[in-house]
């Protein structure tokens, strides 16, 4: 089995594998810089159970991280549990990309796991577009080739920056816009977080598909934000919860 682990800015997440590639679980735990390699084994070892499983029967672990502090403790924390160090997403490791970046090193292993997976279900050119503490969107031509993309705000940290620079603005949980016009102030900042964001996606996908005229271009996104966003977008756009997982699962059975 394999163990593959992805360290964003807000969450952790655990998924595991059987040999067939199938995913058996799929966890998220709170990032936290400060917890130490044994915690993290802690934090490992009681998912296996809370989910049924036996961390002895994993034979692999894959890591991906954009949180280079707590690289190290999580590749020790793996090593301890496993017996074993974990692939690590990034220079050296084979994935099949054709990468178009001024500074290749500074594509993130998030990006390149959502740009193998998509590659895995769809024919180029594709827009991926993940939804986290920041909005990444990617494009990737024929032949492989990962063009380049966008970086943007995420949803909670524009809700949160709205609350915390206004006298008057309360903190708000992300939630659906129950009208496009607001009658309070709370919808009135919830409809214009979801319809903004939502008519800033379909803006941007709309300029990309300029840049391919006469092709199809296939629109999928993921992370925790996006199925709160991509529902009001006029654009057709899949939502894959566990397309970064399915990335993670492609680059390590391209490396063995």
């Amino acid at each position: 089995m394999l163990l593959a682990v992805d360290i964003g800015n807000s969450n952790i997440s655990i998924g595991l594998f059987d040999r067939e590639g199938a995913l058996r679980f799929l966890a998220s735990l709170d990032t936290d810089r400060r917890k130490t390699a044994d915690q993290i084994c802690v934090d490992l070892m009681n998912l296996f159970q809370l989910y049924h499983y036996r961390y002895q029967n994993v034979s692999d672990s894959i890591l991906c991280s954009v949180v280079p502090p707590l690289n190290f403790m999580t590749e020790k924390a793996l090593t301890r549990l496993l017996g074993k160090p974990p692939m690590v997403v990034g220079p050296g490791v084979k994935t099949g990309l054709n990468i178009r970046l001024a500074v290749q090193t500074q594509m993130g292993a998030d990006i390149v796991a959502d740009a193998v997976a998509a590659l895995e279900s769809f024919t180029a050119p594709i827009i991926t577009i993940d939804m986290g503490t920041a909005t990444t969107i990617g494009v990737i031509s024929e032949g492989r080739t990962y063009e380049g993309g966008m970086l943007l705000p995420g949803v909670n940290v524009s809700l949160e920056a709205l609350s915390r620079q206004t006298a008057q603005l309360p903190a708000i949980s992300l939630q659906p816009p129950k009208t496009l016009i607001g009658k309070t102030t709370e919808d009135c900042m919830r409809s214009g977080i979801v319809y903004g964001t939502a008519g800033m996606l379909d803006g941007i996908i709309d300029r990309i598909r300029e840049e391919f005229p006469g092709k199809t271009v296939s629109i999928v996104a993921t992370g925790g934000n996006a199925p709160f966003i991509v529902k009001f977008c006029r654009n057709q756009i899949l939502y894959d919860k566990t397309l970064l997982m399915k990335g993670l699962w492609a680059i390590y059975k391209r490396n063995q």
